[in-house]
């Protein structure tokens, strides 16, 4: 009849099963009995009767337990095949459930079970624009390739093999945020740090195009309300977009002379939520300029509104980062012929003008609202650079204008005429 294939793909007849000999441990889950088999010939048939071999195996339930089945297999017909030759011919299969070692049971979640009960439970505690950006990690990245995985396998080893295949694709912060997904799904059951894995380089990625100064001044200029404002309280704050939209009226503190940041409005659907961070929920300084820009607003061009808002349109709703970039910021952009950004540009402005202006790193995390200094810096490391460039230039002249020596000639300094 052949060659015996593989154990796991013998055909045959699953006849009964027998019980799974219980751990001596203190775990709760039975392990297989080892034992060695010599296994069993029988003669089946009248008309042309075959050898039939009989043996056991251990096979894996879908649940993870381990379960002991009766396996036939035919070897032979008894015409052409002596009661020797089948005990040879069985011996294979006897040597692949003697020798081989008993699969380990597969028991806990799937990383798919997991994702279920944290849409039931955690999602509907985030903020919408969290849950969005979650989903779409998810869908494009982390079902796909992991979603069968159990959670004791995603360990080290398989992570670094996920990590490693995503940067081939996408760039390292896009790695980064969806291994935080991930981490925030899993919460106390995760096996693995951000020190255990290795990212790859940065890759070199789209070019951003950044204002400056005079080029945020001539937008504010040119812009007709309430975009003109907008842009003055972007750019004089470095205040997100979404902030800037759920401002309210009453968040505007003449008197100490701050705007308070308590809320941001989702991009897509318009509603209120958090800020981004428990840092963001902060007041940043009104300066004098912008404090005589939102007193001119609120006596002309100010709509007032049910929820008070400060920015509101025809209906009384919030305005969308949307209709504001393409209808506000886009052509004055056109006229004054500055490349298009988005509203971010003017938060990128502001941080990289402080620091060109030579204020402390500290002092422009807080404007920014971030919770470390490193974040700062990581995103404007180019701007500290050339910053720290400039003032170790300056000091070194300053050193060198007090180093200049007069030589005053000795007779060691005197060449010799010989």
């Amino acid at each position: 009849m052949g060659t015996p294939p593989q154990l796991t793909r013998f055909p045959g007849l699953v006849i009964d099963s027998a019980p799974v000999t219980p751990s001596l441990g203190t775990g709760a889950t039975p392990v297989p009995r080892r034992r060695f088999q010599r296994g069993q010939i029988i003669k089946r048939g009248t008309r042309r009767p075959v050898w039939v071999g009989m043996f056991r195996e251990d096979r894996l339930n879908l649940d993870g337990t381990v379960r002991r089945a009766k396996r036939k297999v035919i070897l032979g017909h008894c015409a052409s095949m002596s009661h020797r030759t089948a005990l040879a011919a069985l011996q294979p299969y006897l040597d692949a459930v003697n020798v081989a070692p008993v699969p380990p049971p597969k028991v806990g979640k799937t990383l798919t079970e997991m994702v279920q009960e944290w849409r039931t439970d955690i999602a509907p505690n985030l903020k919408p624009s969290t849950v969005r950006a979650a989903d779409s990690h998810l869908r494009q990245h982390l079902l796909p390739r992991l979603g069968s995985l159990r959670v004791q396998e995603l360990n080290a080893k398989c992570l670094q093999a996920f990590v490693t295949t995503l940067g081939a694709t996408v760039s390292r912060k896009t790695i980064h945020n969806v291994l935080q997904t991930l981490f925030s799904i899993l919460g106390t059951k995760r096996q693995v740090k951000w020190r255990d894995l290795r990212f790859p380089p940065n890759r070199e990625g789209r070019k951003v195009h950044v204002l400056d100064a005079a080029q945020i001044g001539q937008t504010i200029e040119k812009a007709r309300q309430p975009f003109a404002t907008m842009f003055a309280v972007l750019g004089m704050t470095a205040m997100r977009a979404g902030e800037m939209l759920g401002l309210k009226t009453t968040d505007l503190d003449f008197r100490r002379k701050v705007i308070h940041i308590r809320r941001s409005i989702d991009s897509r659907t318009r509603l209120e939520q958090a800020p981004k961070s428990e840092e963001s929920t902060n007041d940043v300084p009104m300066p004098p300029a912008l404090e005589k820009r939102l007193v001119e607003f609120l006596a002309k061009h100010h709509r007032k509104n049910p929820r008070g808002y400060l920015f509101a349109n025809r209906n009384g709703n919030p305005y969308s980062i949307g209709k504001v970039v393409e209808y506000g910021l886009w052509p004055v952009q056109d006229a004054l012929g500055i490349e298009r950004t988005g509203l971010h540009a003017f938060r990128h402005a502001a941080a990289s003008e402080l620091l060109e202006e030579g204020a402390p790193l500290t002092v422009v995390q807080r404007q920014l609202r971030h919770r470390d200094a490193r974040t700062t810096l990581q995103r404007y490391g180019h701007v500290v650079g050339s910053s720290l460039q400039d003032a170790a230039g300056r000091l070194a002249d300053k050193i060198e204008r007090h180093a200049v020596i007069e030589l005053v000639p000795s007779s060691e300094m005197v060449p010799s005429t010989v």
